[in-house]
């Protein structure tokens, strides 16, 4: 355990910061399975929501730092890739 008063505020600050990020990318990969399941189910209007909404989530983890934007993209294709 640290004994420096700024060293326990970091470790404090990037708990913190480490329970936020893995909220956000549950959340993503929450709704990229929901996205998947209305593919399955056939239906055609839920399915381009719930697209919609995965690349919208998947671009907001990018923009927060919580994935690389290059694997953002990657998802994003094949999300693109399921969808054709």
């Amino acid at each position: 355990m640290a004994n420096i008063k700024s060293a326990i505020k970091r470790a404090s600050v990037t708990k913190g910061e480490n329970l936020r990020n893995r909220m956000a990318k549950s959340q993503m990969r929450t709704v990229i399975r929901r996205y998947d399941e209305a593919l399955s189910a056939g239906d055609a209007t839920a399915s381009e929501a719930a697209y919609q909404l995965a690349v919208k989530t998947v671009d907001q983890a990018a923009a927060a730092g919580i994935i690389h934007k290059n694997a953002a993209n990657r998802k994003k294709a094949q999300l693109a890739k399921k969808r054709a």
